[in-house]
């Protein structure tokens, strides 16, 4: 397909996903935007492996362009986007730089996670570089809103077959979550899936257990992560895991296939592989999770 029929074909699309969450603010200072109904609004995208150059999909920078276009058009702002990882395909300068000018775009505040392939011959410096936190100097992090704890995890440590975090993040998290009251509804931002969602294919993080081990206490926990390129949710007690769909291509289901890796599919089933999730979390912590495909 040529890139300007690829470029009408997906401009209508938006291939984020959109939370909505009731009485819990996310971010701080200027991040923050509350609507009448005192709810917050945010929207997360993910895997738009900007330099890809496959089949899969002919041009993912239609499809990231797509996802902000539909986000700034929304009739209310949401208080920030969340991009959870492989922003880019090769970490090339070039890719980052394009990366950057379209989340640029947007009109609400971004966060930005790495992904594994963001962080390829582990240079880490080079991502956070272009896509500092906050306060310039943190990769994890967490603040509070309204009574909701918010946590961002690294987990592309040394990436080899899986997800790592290591012993110093690993420490920093125990020491933030001794803070917080087991009653306290907390949301993490991960890339790769924090618990065994398929081993075999690297779908988990090495010494996610340990993180997890540390959230069994709390009342309600939601966990929002990249990486899979399609939507898996799972459960274990009072944890809510849910892998978001990529704006740039599909991969598998989780042992359909001899390994993971896109996905090609005919274009206009594509659109029926990546799509945007919205979610409320009322007040107390529990989390209403819809997904809508694009097509």
């Amino acid at each position: 397909m040529k890139r300007n029929a690829f470029l009408e074909h997906v401009a209508w699309t938006g291939a984020g996903i959109a939370y909505t969450l009731s009485a819990a603010g996310i971010f701080t200072g200027n991040a923050l935007a509350q609507s009448e109904n005192d709810l917050v609004h945010f929207v997360q995208i993910s895997d738009s492996h900007i330099g890809f150059h496959q089949p899969a999909n002919p041009d993912v920078t239609a499809t990231l362009k797509a996802s902000v276009d539909a986000i700034n058009a929304m009739p209310v702002q949401p208080a920030f986007v969340v991009h959870t990882g492989d922003v880019t395909h090769l970490s090339k300068p070039e890719q980052f730089a394009t990366a950057k000018d379209l989340l640029s775009t947007l009109r609400a505040p971004v966060i930005v996670l790495p992904g594994e392939h963001d962080v390829i011959g582990k240079d880490h410096r080079q991502f956070f570089d272009v896509f500092p936190a906050e306060d310039k100097r943190s990769t994890w992090r967490s603040w509070d809103q309204n009574g909701v704890h918010y946590i961002v995890l690294i987990n592309v440590f040394d990436f080899e077959k899986m997800g790592l975090m290591g012993s110093e993040q690993l420490g920093w998290l125990e020491q933030d979550l001794n803070s917080q009251k087991s009653g306290t509804p907390i949301v993490v931002f991960t890339h790769v899936p924090l618990y065994a969602l398929y081993p075999k294919w690297g779908w988990t993080t090495e010494d996610g257990s340990k993180a997890l081990a540390m959230l069994r206490r709390f009342d309600r926990v939601t966990v929002l992560n990249g990486h899979i390129h399609q939507v898996v949710r799972h459960q274990e007690g009072t944890i809510t895991f849910a892998s978001a769909n990529a704006t740039a291509y599909p991969q598998p289901a989780p042992g359909a296939a001899p390994q993971p890796g896109p996905l090609t599919l005919p274009h206009n089933e594509l659109l029926h592989a990546i799509g945007y999730r919205s979610v409320e979390l009322y007040p107390g912590g529990r989390a209403a999770i819809a997904d809508t495909t694009l097509g």
